[in-house]
Formats: structure tokens, C-alpha cells, sequence
């Protein structure tokens, strides 16, 4: 998998980065603030486009969806804990809509895919819309009927949408990977073929 292969190559700078970074990431006050869990394969590659939305507090990597307590990511990407790899976005729905952030969702996977997403197939990889209150669950159902009923894929669409279960955050060194190590993360983006199909799907974004 090519991701693993990236894995192993960088392992060691990666930790590095990651102690020398920020430590609070996901620890921030929530009192006006929301959250939202979108599982769209590689989570390295689902942050960046919610990072870049106003009023996106916070992204954090993680796992959810499954009953193994504390997963690590060896035990995720073996496809046997039920977890999905998946991100926790912290936002102010002030500023950008639960809306809007299904939206930026949909437009960043390949939602006919059942089997993974790209080049990471396995369960783990599935894409899915974690609910947490019933005002979420009616706008994810809404979304994904627009978009089946749509036609714009011509396939049917397999993302799931289920409630919120326990979301374990990554690994240090799995967070703002895109950051941390943008020559590799550009490596496998490209090499995933997620960035061909976005643009065939979506045309040229910024």
C-alpha cells in the first residue's frame, strides 16, 4: 500500500516533527463550538479542506465506528477493529453551516466506492457520515439524496450515515501530517488518484 510505504520511510521524522509541534490540537474550548465526524479513507487527506473553511476551529485524525477501545493505527489498518479512519471537525456554526460542511465532505471522496476510497481499500477505508444529533442525521440524509438523485456519479452512492460513536484521536505524528510533511503527503495525494477523480468530478479547485 503506498501509504505504508510512506509510513515507513518517514516514521522517524515524522515523530520528531510531531513532539516538536502543537500539542493542543483537539483540546480546544467548545462552549459556542459544534462538532461534526466525517470518515472519507485516508484522513490525511480529509483535514486539509475543512482546515482551509472560516469559522473550522479545529481537525483532529482518528478512528471511530468500531468497539476496540483505544485502537492504534496498526490495528485500524489491518481492517480488523470496525473502526473507520475518520476526522473530528470542531467548528462555529456561527461562522460556516453544519451544511456547508457535509458539502465540502462530498466534494472531497468518491462516495460510489464501497470498497475503500482510491488506492486504500478495506473496510477501515469505507466512507460515512457520523450523526451526532437528529438535526445532523435529517441534513446528512437530505445531502446524500440531493446527490443520489442527482445522477452525477450514474452509480449509487455507498456512503453510510450512522450515529456518533467513541472517536479515538490518532497518533501524534498522524495529525496536520499535511503540514508536518508536505513533500510526502504530496506523494501519496497524488499518487492515490483521489486529486484525478475530484477534478474530473468537481473541475479545477484554487
Amino acid at each position: 500500500m503506498l501509504r505504508s510505504i510512506i509510513l515507513t520511510l518517514g516514521m522517524i521524522l515524522m515523530i520528531a516533527t510531531s513532539a516538536s509541534g502543537d500539542s493542543t490540537k483537539g483540546n480546544v474550548s467548545e462552549q459556542r463550538f459544534e462538532k461534526a465526524t466525517f470518515a472519507g479513507g485516508c484522513f490525511w487527506c480529509m483535514e486539509p479542506p475543512f482546515d482551509k473553511l472560516d469559522g473550522v476551529i479545529s481537525t483532529v485524525s482518528g478512528y471511530t465506528g468500531g468497539t476496540e477501545e483505544n485502537p492504534t493505527y496498526e490495528q485500524v489498518s489491518a481492517g480488523k477493529t470496525g473502526h473507520l479512519e475518520a476526522i473530528d471537525v470542531t467548528y462555529d456554526p456561527a461562522k460556516v453551516s453544519y451544511a456547508q460542511l457535509l458539502d465540502v465532505f462530498w466534494k472531497n471522496i468518491d462516495p460510489t466506492q464501497n470498497n475503500g476510497q482510491f488506492v486504500d481499500i478495506g473496510p477501515q477505508y469505507r466512507t460515512a457520515i457520523f450523526y451526532r444529533n437528529e438535526e445532523q442525521r435529517r441534513l446528512a440524509l437530505e445531502s446524500r439524496n440531493r446527490l443520489q438523485e442527482s445522477r452525477k456519479f450514474g452509480k449509487p452512492i455507498a456512503t453510510e450515515i450512522r450515529p456518533a460513536m467513541t472517536f479515538y484521536n490518532a497518533e501524534d505524528y498522524h495529525q496536520d501530517y499535511y503540514i508536518k510533511n508536505p513533500i510526502r503527503y504530496k506523494y501519496y495525494r497524488w499518487g492515490s488518484g483521489r486529486d484525478r477523480f475530484l477534478e474530473e468530478s468537481w473541475g479545477k479547485k484554487d
